[in-house]
């Protein structure tokens, strides 16, 4: 049988969406090859040469950066970026599986209410409780330590990724539940061997977006890590700008390209599992 051709018209207007695609992905590309580029330029060229390709390849910025603050080297920054981002993954991994178990499954008095209530706590600011929050930690000498970014997470304060659960929970049948129970396991039991091993996609959803927030997060963690020991990298990026001016923009870009790769690599690993926990939890548009 012979081929189907696509007439004139239709080739044009392919090859046209083609284009305008291409322009839309230059355009949001820019600033960030441009940043990259940036980081081989000399401070001289940075102010000069607009171009994302440098006219003169230097790699000192690397050095520069990595050693840009007195007495600390830019690995103390990552190994706490790293510690917080690990311990809150953890954190919101335990408390809010255990939590939306209990919405979805258990019954109990005023269970919806609490639900709402949950919910509607997705509508508050975040910076509407750093305040009261900040008074509280304080009395408890948790300033300068990361206690008051992971004992939080301990008590399923993140309602997004509880609602993620819960919508999830709900998509696996009950039927499961019931057989489970006929062979005698209590509701722990249903939950140790039935909606944990189930719940996988769900999980790593919840991992993925904990770590590239808590990575990424910059306002919490500049409220309570003062010491520039205990900073994190976004916090220490801010201290190139506020100790030396546009002279350290280049160190400060070569630092921010280095701190995107464990977030690249971490999305890229786990990339199937986010796309299927999406799917499966509702969110989906």
């Amino acid at each position: 049988m012979a081929a189907v051709t696509a007439s004139p018209a239709v080739r044009v207007r392919r090859i046209a969406g083609v284009v305008v695609l291409l322009v839309i992905l230059a355009i949001v590309l820019y600033p960030l090859l441009w940043m990259v580029g940036t980081t081989l330029k000399s401070p001289q060229e940075i102010g000069s040469n607009l171009s994302i390709f440098p006219q003169q390849v230097t790699w000192q910025n690397f050095a520069d950066g990595w050693n840009g603050l007195p007495g600390i080297t830019f690995d103390r920054f990552f190994v706490n970026s790293t510690l917080i981002a690990a311990l809150v993954v953890v954190a919101n991994m335990a408390s809010c599986l255990v939590t939306a178990y209990a919405l979805a499954r258990l019954r109990f008095p005023l269970r919806r209410l609490w639900f709402a209530i949950m919910i509607g706590t997705l509508l508050l600011p975040q910076h509407v409780l750093i305040v009261p929050q900040y008074v509280l930690f304080r009395t408890f000498g948790w300033i300068n330590t990361p206690l008051p970014l992971v004992i939080p997470k301990l008590l399923a304060t993140e309602a997004f990724f509880v609602f993620l659960m819960v919508q999830f929970m709900r998509g696996i049948p009950r039927e499961l539940d019931d057989a489970a129970k006929i062979d005698g396991c209590s509701p722990y039991g249903v939950f140790r061997h039935v909606i944990l091993p189930l719940s996988r996609p769900a999980l790593v959803t919840t991992a993925i977006f904990s770590f590239i927030w808590t990575w990424n997060d910059f306002f919490t963690q500049l409220v309570y890590l003062n010491d520039p020991t205990t900073y994190t990298i976004p916090v220490a990026l801010r201290t190139f700008l506020d100790s030396s001016g546009s002279n350290q923009i280049g160190p400060m870009f070569a630092m921010a390209v280095l701190s995107l790769l464990p977030v690249f690599l971490f999305f890229l690993a786990f990339q199937r599992l986010l796309v299927e926990g999406i799917n499966t939890s509702g969110l989906k548009g």
